[in-house]
C-alpha cells in the first residue's frame, strides 16, 4: 500500500469509526453509568470485534455472508431486536437511580461486542474498506501489517473518546432531570438504529 493509498484509507476509516452508531452510544452510555476507567472493558470488547472481523474480511468470509440475502436478513433481523431492546429497557429504566453495584466485567465486554457484532453495518463497512483498499496483485497478509494497526489505532481512540464524553456528561449529570432525559436520548438513539436497521435493503433488493 502506497503512502497515499494508506492516507485515503487512514481518513476513511477516521470517517468510518467516528460517525455516531450504536458502539458510539454504548460507549457514551457506559461512561455516564461505570466511568472512564470501567467503560474501557468494552472499548476492548469493540476492538475485538474489529480484529476479527479484518480477519474475516482478509479472508473473504464477509463477502460471503453479505452475498447471502438470508444471512444477511437473519443478523439484521436479530441487530435490530437487540438495539430496540436496549433502548426501550433504557427508557424504562432512565427515571431509576443508577445502580450502586458495577456491572461485571463480563456482561460489559459481551454486551459492547454484541453491539458490534450483529450491526450488519459493519459488515458493509469492512467490505467497503477492503474492495477499495486492498491490492489485488499483492499478497493480502502483507497488506494487513499495515491495514491492521491503522485500523484498530482510530478505532480505539475513536470509542475511547466516545467513553470519555460519555463519562464527563456523568459528572455533569447532577440533576436528577438532566440525568433521566440525557438516558433517555441514550435510549431513542438505539431504538432509531434498530428500526434503521430493520429496514435496511437486503443485498440484491435494493
Amino acid at each position: 500500500m502506497s503512502f497515499e493509498a494508506w492516507i485515503v484509507f487512514a481518513l476513511f476509516w477516521l470517517v468510518f469509526v467516528t460517525t455516531p452508531g450504536p458502539n458510539a452510544v454504548n460507549c457514551i452510555s457506559n461512561g455516564m453509568t461505570l466511568g472512564f476507567r470501567r467503560s474501557l472493558i468494552g472499548v476492548l470488547a469493540i476492538l475485538t470485534q474489529a480484529t476479527l472481523f479484518l480477519i474475516l474480511s482478509a479472508l473473504g468470509v464477509t463477502a460471503l455472508i453479505t452475498a447471502s440475502p438470508l444471512a444477511f436478513t437473519a443478523a439484521k433481523l436479530i441487530g435490530a431486536g437487540f438495539l430496540i431492546y436496549l433502548g426501550v429497557r433504557g427508557w424504562l429504566n432512565a427515571s431509576k437511580p443508577v445502580p450502586e453495584v458495577t456491572r461485571p466485567a463480563r456482561s460489559i465486554y459481551l454486551r459492547a461486542f454484541a453491539i458490534a457484532t450483529i450491526n450488519p453495518k459493519s459488515v458493509a463497512g469492512y467490505l467497503a474498506a477492503f474492495s477499495q483498499f486492498v491490492q489485488p496483485g499483492v499478497p493480502i497478509w502483507a497488506q494487513m501489517v499495515v491495514i491492521m494497526p491503522t485500523a484498530l489505532s482510530l478505532t480505539a481512540l475513536s470509542y475511547i473518546s466516545f467513553t470519555a464524553l460519555g463519562a464527563g456528561l456523568g459528572r455533569a449529570a447532577m440533576g436528577a432531570v438532566f440525568n433521566v432525559w440525557v438516558r433517555r436520548v441514550m435510549a431513542v438513539c438505539f431504538i432509531i438504529y434498530g428500526a434503521l436497521l430493520g429496514s435496511a435493503a437486503t443485498p440484491g433488493r435494493a
